[in-house]
């Protein structure tokens, strides 16, 4: 399982949008930047909240036919997922639901009831590829990126958990680093955790001179090709 991070480092990426954390980690780590994030559209719960960074606690769900346990054993299956959500790793908690099904989301892992349970539990919010429900009534302040919006849960259940998943391109193992927002998700290696927001910064001024400059009067392409060097030039 990855390393814990610090609790000042957690604090200053809440502080930062999911795209910025993409832009950085292109400095800070660019063997990934074409993989470790979502590449396909969420629905967002909830836009103005703010971005959640958590750990990841991961699960397999399937909805398009029954689970097939007797009561009793489902109901300690049940029973045994929740379990790992509240002690599988260091919480703040994300959960990633990967529908395994081929048509995701006929059933709603995300409703009113396992929304407050999670939250119940540690989690932040929960990311999937498939679907959520009861809009209204979800845990407050509970973040949902999800496939898609679907009013029944079907014969949703939890097939396995701890697993590594795959949802909207972002491949997810237990106890990831997950940063997300509205825009998506985005797994930060451990060791490139503590150098995000110092990148964050640095991008933000070269990007500063360009965006100034556009606003100004006068402004060109012969301004653009100056301002591009301008910002070359700020290494740090």
């Amino acid at each position: 399982m990855p390393g814990q991070i610090s609790a000042d480092v957690l604090e200053k990426l809440r502080e930062i949008d999911t795209p910025s954390i993409c832009n950085a980690m292109e400095i800070v780590a660019p063997e990934r930047r074409g993989f470790g994030y979502t590449t396909r559209p969420l629905f967002c719960l909830h836009p103005d909240l703010p971005p959640m960074v958590g750990y990841a606690r991961t699960v397999a769900i399937r909805s398009e036919v029954p689970h097939g346990f007797q009561p009793p054993v489902f109901r300690k299956r049940v029973a045994d997922y929740f379990r790992y959500i509240d002690a599988g790793g260091p919480k703040p908690s994300i959960v990633v639901a990967q529908d395994l099904d081929e048509v995701t989301g006929k059933g709603s892992f995300w409703g009113e009831v396992f929304t407050n349970v999670h939250k119940g539990l540690g989690a932040l919010g929960a990311i999937t590829n498939g679907s959520v429900r009861d809009l209204p009534d979800a845990a407050q302040g509970f973040q949902i990126l999800a496939g898609m919006v679907l009013p029944s849960h079907a014969w949703v259940h939890a097939h396995d958990w701890g697993v590594n998943v795959r949802v909207h391109g972002m491949e997810v193992a237990s106890g990831d680093l997950i940063h997300a927002d509205q825009h998506g998700a985005i797994v930060i290696p451990p060791d490139a955790a503590a150098a995000l927001p110092a990148a964050v910064d640095l991008i933000a001024r070269r990007e500063a001179v360009m965006i100034s400059a556009a606003k100004a009067p006068g402004f060109n392409a012969d301004v653009v090709a100056q301002k591009l060097e301008e910002m070359a030039a700020i290494k740090s």
